[in-house]
């Protein structure tokens, strides 16, 4: 009989007690404890089994679950070494999250990020009654509250661990879940600067200058630049999805996978859940799957759905996406046509460059697990450039959403703008993407300051996101080459030389006040570009009537569009 699956579930303790639905991962405690690492810092993509991983860890150690290890471990693959056997329930730990740290200001997240400082302290409140705290130490815990001053907050742990030392005559372990989430709401909210100061304090006094400590593991999505947040911190072990540490511990494996459909009776379907959920490459292992997607498809009974999506945290991704330059925007048109990109990547996530440095995009993108970089992990991976793609259907789906979320507050359809264009009706366009630009573009985005390339790549971006549905029918194609020059953007109908559907191409001009009266004089020049530079050459040769290719020049204005 398949074991229930139970979603709601995220601690190991009450997975193992009710014998809920349970990959084996054990082997990530035994592995992690034998590498002797000081400090270990694992990058996952989100809802890959990070949080449970972390559990697990503190459940085998903590002595708060001594004598329990047959209980909670018989079975599994740790218990089956009599060493890890010896160390279980011995060790005093420290157990956070920030995974639920998302403030849109620093007051917010500061709040969020004391309170749980405070609850990790008062899981151990038996210190306090503890012979081995002096007067002092009682003075400091007296002053953690929700309202500490931020001093007392970054130093907290740090002094808790001294006690745990103290109390126990071992050493404690620290343990941090998904120490990134506050730094990704400050960047997408505009208070990085005061939230990486508190977290710099937060992790050296945490994770560095802690002679007490014994030994800390932190989760993430990303590899936060050394820089801003791991200042200092010289006795960091960080394992990114590249290297090939527990490169199996986390997602499902294969054979994992496989055995779950035959407990579910659903192995005939083995080959749709690859396409869907399969993709990830970790350490050079390729067929990982999304743990998170695979367990829900499974809780329902078989049924396809985009599980991964439809979670909270694609809020990041979108916004570095959405304000790419061109080349950035050209090649994402080319992964959503099922393509691949080479691209050099530095996995060290430099924030404060995610506006300005392609470089870092990518490294963000492939991360967080939207593009995967199938073959083997090249040796210099600093250097090399690695094949991209995106990951699966689940992601694909996932990006198409992000493109039509751009632009949801305008209220238009978006096959209407389309349609106008593929039928030669410039003036339903225009209002069609009047009505966009109005609900969509910031006086930061359309204002005066941004020089007149930024400000076509923005409105470049913005075209895209709304002929993003009509891939299958037609190619989204950006910046090609064709004539004498690029085309900004071309419709290029998928039914064949002999097939009757349109296709368009598009310049997008922004209005020169020097030399322009109107918008219209800017329609004009652009169109007078595709003319004398022969965009419609490239589709011609490709079997395309000149019959069937209509031709734009699209104005822009501030929020003003006209299309002509």
């Amino acid at each position: 009989m398949a074991r229930t699956i139970s979603i709601g579930a995220q601690g190991f303790e009450d997975i193992r007690a009710n014998g809920y639905f349970y990959v084996d991962k054990t082997g990530f405690v035994r592995d992690w404890w034998e590498s002797g690492d000081g400090v270990t810092l694992v990058c996952r993509p989100r809802r890959f089994g990070k949080t449970l991983n972390l559990d697990t860890v503190r459940c085998f150690l903590s002595t708060e679950l001594a004598g329990r290890g047959e209980e909670l471990f018989g079975g599994l693959d740790v218990w089956s070494n009599p060493a890890m056997r010896e160390l279980q329930g011995s060790v005093p730990v420290v157990a956070m999250s920030f995974a639920r740290v998302k403030g849109a200001t620093l007051g917010e997240t500061l709040a969020v990020i004391k309170r749980i400082i405070r609850v990790a302290v008062d899981e151990h409140k038996y210190l306090r009654d503890s012979d081995a705290l002096s007067k002092s130490d009682r003075e400091f815990l007296a002053r953690v509250s929700d309202g500490m001053p931020d001093e007392v907050a970054t130093d907290t742990v740090n002094q808790l661990c001294s006690m745990l030392r103290r109390h126990h005559g071992v050493a404690p372990v620290v343990l941090l879940d998904e120490y990134d989430a506050p730094m990704e709401c400050a960047w997408t909210h505009g208070y990085w600067d005061g939230a990486s100061d508190f977290m710099r304090q937060f992790m050296n006094a945490t994770f560095k200058t802690n002679p007490a400590l014994g030994r800390g593991l932190i989760t993430g999505v990303t590899r936060v630049s050394r820089e801003s947040i791991f200042s200092d911190l010289n006795n960091l072990a960080v394992v990114t999805t590249s290297r090939p540490k527990y490169q199996t511990c986390f997602g499902f494996t294969q054979d994992e996978v496989d055995a779950a459909l035959a407990e579910y009776n659903l192995s005939e379907k083995r080959e749709s859940v690859r396409d869907w959920y399969d993709g990830f490459v970790i350490g050079g292992v390729e067929h990982i799957y999304n743990p998170w997607s695979v367990t829900k498809f499974l809780e329902d009974g078989g049924l396809f759905d985009a599980y991964w999506a439809n979670t909270s945290g694609n809020g990041l991704v979108s916004e570095v996406v959405r304000q790419g330059d061109e080349e950035l925007k050209a090649d994402f048109e080319e992964l959503m046509r099922g393509g691949e990109v080479s691209k050099v990547i530095d996995e060290q996530v430099v924030f404060s460059e995610l506006a300005t440095t392609p470089e870092a995009v990518w490294a963000l993108l492939l991360a967080a697990g939207y593009v995967t970089s199938p073959g083997p992990v090249p040796e210099f991976v600093a250097t090399t450039p690695r094949r991209l793609r995106i990951t699966n259907k689940e992601i694909e789906i996932t990006f198409d959403r992000m493109a039509r979320g751009w632009f949801s507050p305008a209220r238009v359809r978006y096959d209407q703008f389309a349609r106008a264009l593929l039928e030669g009706d410039a003036r339903v366009a225009t209002r069609c993407l009047a009505e966009v630009t109005r609900a969509c573009v910031s006086s930061f985005d359309a204002g005066t300051h941004p020089s007149t390339s930024e400000l076509e790549r923005f409105y470049h971006g913005l075209v895209l996101g709304l002929l993003a549905y009509l891939r299958g029918c037609w190619s989204v194609e950006s910046n090609r080459e064709s004539g004498f020059g690029r085309y900004d953007v071309a419709l290029v109908p998928t039914d064949g030389t002999g097939g009757t559907d349109p296709a368009v191409v598009m310049e997008f001009k922004v209005f020169d006040p020097y030399d322009e009266q109107t918008l219209a004089d800017t329609v004009v020049r652009a169109r007078k570009q595709v003319e004398e530079r022969g965009y419609v050459a490239g589709l011609v040769e490709r079997g395309i009537a000149p019959g069937r290719i209509r031709t734009y020049g699209i104005a822009f204005r501030g929020k003003e569009v006209l299309v002509g």
